[in-house]
């Protein structure tokens, strides 16, 4: 099996160490901070050099690129494996590839998509950008992480920007949950009452979904399922309903603004998907 070094203990990375160490991957941990290792069956390294020249395969899960790049021993790394699992943005990801060329060391990035209870079983989703040929290599050992690993491309930034876009969606969508609740509490609404019946209606999110990336992809805009008029009128109802209770309208008011400018531009019997044009 292959011998695995995990950099960062935080609640991820000893979720991702213990994860190795399940599927009999002989595991070497370090962290900042001692202590973390508690409850895994590897070895503590002293040093993040000790610790990367235990293993062809190394981990590095901490808060964010710089941080990452802050504890790295690039001697030690030369010739090796670094997978970076701490997270960041598309551009950050192509630089720190840059960076790791530049010193000899092959890379990975990659997101995780999962709870840290997750890890390591069927529910666990996590894309891998980078080198096609270093993924086959590393495939079998990063599997232990989770059932639904996925390398989604060559470019190393691939993987963060299937997360940011993803997450875009996830945040934004959030933000409406938490907004369509705050407006029904004004009405006196109860939030279980509004819960259920929010649950139900998005039920049409999944067909939705398909239907405007097949939009998108084929750059036809058809306004058949409802045109951006219709869509500016129905945002305008709600926004009356939000500003009398005297809430924030920020975020409904900024979409809303989106769809005007498509209408302005001649847009507006297209259907929703015109938003993603450029």
């Amino acid at each position: 099996m292959t011998t695995v070094t995990v950099l960062g203990l935080g609640p991820m990375g000893h979720a991702l160490a213990a994860a190795f160490t399940a599927a009999d991957h002989p595991t070497t941990v370090w962290n900042r901070t001692p202590g973390k290792e508690n409850g895994l069956d590897a070895a503590v390294a002293a040093t993040t050099a000790e610790a990367i020249t235990a293993s062809p395969l190394v981990i590095v899960c901490v808060r964010d690129y710089a941080v990452a790049r802050s504890i790295l021993d690039t001697d030690a790394l030369k010739g090796r494996t670094l997978v970076n699992l701490s997270g960041g943005s598309p551009e950050q990801a192509r630089a720190m590839a840059t960076w790791a060329a530049d010193h000899g060391i092959d890379y990975l990035d990659g997101v995780i998509m999962a709870t840290t209870d997750a890890i390591g079983g069927p529910d666990a989703a996590l894309f891998f950008s980078g080198p096609a040929d270093v993924y086959e290599t590393h495939r079998s050992t990063l599997a232990a992480l989770g059932e639904n690993s996925l390398h989604v491309g060559d470019s190393p930034g691939r993987a963060a920007a299937f997360d940011a876009s993803l997450q875009d969606m996830l945040w934004t969508s959030m933000s409406g949950v938490i907004h369509m609740l705050a407006l029904a509490k004004a009405e006196g609404i109860a939030a279980a009452d509004i819960a259920a019946h929010a649950k139900a209606l998005l039920g049409f999110f999944p067909a939705m979904i398909d239907l405007l990336a097949g939009q998108v992809a084929t750059a036809n805009y058809s306004g058949d399922a409802g045109t951006l008029h219709a869509t500016a009128a129905t945002m305008d109802h709600i926004l009356d309903a939000i500003r009398a209770q005297n809430l924030d309208n920020g975020v409904l008011a900024a979409a809303r603004a989106e769809v005007q400018r498509a209408i302005d531009a001649g847009h507006g019997e297209d259907g929703f998907a015109r938003l993603a044009a450029r």
